[in-house]
């Protein structure tokens, strides 16, 4: 049986945004912007899938699972939960250049330098985006803070377009083929979104007795760790070796606490929470320049503004491979639920941009 909780008394939930930005006309043509874009929101939506879970208790070594607790209540399946403790926070840097159509010729570049965090990015579901974690930690919104899961780093686009101008020279049918040819472009790149590292997914290694039972593992330091994944390798986008199962600090504690799944050699800790954070991994970044050709053929005996445009249109015309962050839990699992290294972690399987496309088209404009 499935039930729905929801905050009997939620707070007022509010956004604020703040803009700011100078711009300057660098010639007749030519202009210039820089911005500031943010906002904060408080008391945001938190919604998980399931609610119904055991709660942790706090030790030295952080929230640990006693094997012997019960769920809040056995009587349901699951219970989906929304709770009114929301946090979001966005800064960014805007800048662009913006050439206005002369001589045939007119370009726009934007570059964003931004930053989104918050507890919870779930909207109508607990994983709303493809890279989400369902029923985040709700007792603590502290384990629940890093990048949105829409957070994009920095995004540079470039497009523009030039009418080809045809020689005064040229009369009759030569006129008509080097007549109205227009060339355009558009070209993205951009960081990727970010995902979380998990583990034991679907067996419930940390003890949890919830719905989505996915764990936490260890982040390690160390040579190699600073950064957490390899960029340009899809069969080990994520770097295994910077990652382990939780452990108990020492042997007393292994004992004290009734950690599972180890033993006093390695003190393996399965019901200890893991110390690495919501999406502190980034996806592949995307590279992407889709090209346009045009030819307007103007019929002015139909009438004044009565064009035949053919178009082809090339979309991913350097055909690069544009990888999507691991499927979650498939490949960010990095270990399975008995703590031996899953074979698909970190595998980049999927792409956010088809390959190369073309398109032809013919348009009437009138």
């Amino acid at each position: 049986m499935r039930q729905t909780y929801t905050d009997p008394s939620p707070k007022r939930n509010y956004v604020t945004q703040a803009n700011l930005n100078v711009q300057y006309q660098l010639t007749p043509s030519l202009a210039a912007m820089v911005a500031y874009v943010g906002s904060r929101g408080l008391h945001q939506p938190f919604r998980v899938d399931d609610a119904d879970m055991a709660l942790p208790t706090v030790t030295s070594a952080g929230y640990l699972w006693d094997p012997n607790a019960s769920r809040l209540n056995d009587n349901y399946g699951s219970v989906r939960g929304m709770f009114y403790q929301g946090r979001s926070y966005f800064n960014a840097l805007e800048l662009q250049l913006a050439k206005r159509m002369s001589h045939g010729f007119q370009l726009q570049g934007t570059f964003t330098w931004g930053k989104s965090i918050d507890t919870s990015s779930a909207t109508v579901a607990g994983d709303a985006f493809g890279n989400s974690i369902s029923s985040l930690n709700w007792f603590d919104m502290r384990l629940d803070r890093g990048l949105s899961d829409f957070n994009v780093g920095r995004t540079l686009v470039v497009n523009g377009t030039w009418d080809i101008p045809t020689a005064k020279s040229f009369s009759g049918p030569a006129r008509w083929v080097a007549d109205g040819w227009e060339l355009g472009l558009i070209l993205t790149v951009s960081d990727g979104v970010p995902f979380t590292p998990t583990w034991g997914t679907g067996d419930d290694p940390a003890l949890t007795q919830n719905n989505d039972d996915w764990a936490f593992p260890n982040r390690l330091g160390g040579p190699g760790c600073k950064t957490l994944t390899n960029p340009g390798n899809p069969n080990n986008y994520v770097k295994t070796q910077c990652f382990a199962i939780p452990t108990a600090p020492d042997a007393a504690f292994f004992t004290a606490n009734n950690c599972q799944g180890g033993d006093l050699t390695n003190l393996q800790c399965f019901n200890l929470r893991g110390n690495a954070g919501r999406n502190i991994l980034t996806g592949p970044g995307i590279t992407n320049l889709d090209f346009s050709i045009f030819k307007n053929n103007r019929i002015k005996r139909i009438s004044e503004n009565f064009n035949v445009q053919f178009r082809a249109e090339i979309f991913n015309i350097l055909n690069h491979p544009n990888f999507a962050p691991p499927t979650v839990p498939d490949n960010s699992d990095i270990f399975l639920f008995d703590g031996t290294l899953s074979g698909s972690a970190g595998l980049l399987t999927r792409t956010t941009i088809p390959e190369r496309q073309i398109q032809f088209a013919i348009k009437f404009i009138f």
